[in-house]
């Protein structure tokens, strides 16, 4: 991948953007896509739009989620300390000792989440699992005063962990899931344009993806699409503790190609041709099997309407819904790849109903 896409990766991934305040890096997302598509814009909901060959024929529909898990405040008390809830589902063993940025109205402020020290726990409180409510955010305010000047209630926060590259083509970040799909799904279209395709690609950095699929759900209502490509991440299992989950997962490695996935989620002549496509087009590609619906966007644009005929392509990735995820630069490039010749390969005789 190349130096100028690795940067707006990087720019992108940096920003705070937990689910329902996903305005800066919608922002970063479209200001990017006004460099090539026809049109960009956003909706009431929050979700960003950039189409390429507007008019064109089939609608096709591509998403990628943008939101991240996060926390919220929720409370102050006297001494000035901050109590929080989730946004998102979170692994709370994570949280103590980690330091976040709070988005406030006049900036960030950055907090540490405390927790009682171990060595004053009681043996029996030592083993159980962390709760939320046992934590709180110190952002060393004096009293409640102090804080209540900087930090609102229902302000959001992340973790504080930036974007790094590390070894043989691997990137760590927090929000990888899904804020990569967002990337994944604007590099497609990029990338789809100079195929001259004969359908409408329309990229979507959808929103609230992670509290119940909640802008795939309004994005795909208002475009109304014929075909839907949505982007996720998907578990790799090439770590040690991963081994048994393969029966259950399958065998994903990282570096090796993008997941697609099959199962009832997925329309059948969609699947067959992105694998077709991969294969023509010398594209490494992994298959799971998902036997319900899967969670992601593309649950919610599969039931759009009258249905749209769908299919689902995940990055490998490490460590979800922690604050170092981990994905593989080459697995981005060959997913947009794959999503662009996959479009480009679409127009109106293109028949997907299963048969």
């Amino acid at each position: 991948m190349d130096k100028t896409r690795l940067e707006f990766l990087e720019r992108l991934m940096e920003t705070i953007c937990p689910t329902g305040f996903e305005e800066d890096a919608s922002r970063v997302w479209r200001e990017e896509a006004d460099h090539f598509a026809d049109r960009t814009w956003a909706d009431m909901h929050g979700n960003s739009f950039a189409v390429v060959n507007e008019g064109g024929s089939p609608r096709i529909m591509l998403a990628g989620h943008a939101d991240e898990i996060g926390l919220m405040v929720t409370f102050i008390d006297k001494n000035g300390y901050l109590s929080f809830s989730a946004l998102g589902g979170w692994d709370t063993q994570v949280l103590p000792g980690q330091r976040v940025r709070i988005k406030t109205k006049s900036g960030v402020i950055i907090g540490v989440i405390g927790r009682k020290p171990i060595h004053l726990l009681q043996e029996e409180d030592r083993k159980k699992p962390v709760k939320m409510e046992d934590l709180w955010i110190d952002i060393g305010a004096k009293d409640k005063e102090e804080a209540s000047s900087l930090v609102a209630i229902g302000d959001p926060a992340v973790l504080d962990y930036g974007y790094q590259e590390l070894l043989n083509g691997l990137v760590a970040a927090r929000a990888f899931d899904d804020r990569v799909g967002s990337f994944i799904v604007l590099e497609a279209a990029r990338l789809a344009k100079a195929l001259n395709p004969k359908a409408a690609i329309y990229a979507v950095a959808t929103v609230q993806e992670e509290i119940g699929l909640r802008g795939a759900q309004t994005s795909a209502y208002g475009i109304d699409p014929k075909v839907g490509i949505a982007v996720d991440v998907g578990f790799a299992t090439d770590t040690p503790s991963m081994e048994k989950d393969k029966k259950r997962l399958g065998d994903v490695s990282m570096g090796k190609g993008p997941i697609v996935t099959r199962g009832p989620n997925i329309n059948p002549p969609l699947f067959d041709l992105i694998l077709r496509t991969a294969q023509g087009s010398k594209i490494p590609y992994q298959v799971e099997g998902y036997p319900r619906g899967t969670g992601t966007d593309a649950n919610a644009i599969q039931l759009t309407r009258s249905g749209v005929a769908t299919a689902l392509i995940s990055v490998p990735n490490r460590y979800m819904h922690s604050p170092c995820e981990l994905v593989h630069v080459d697995d981005l490039e060959n997913i947009s790849k794959l999503i662009a010749h996959t479009c480009a390969s679409i127009d109106d005789s293109t028949d997907f109903i299963p048969s």
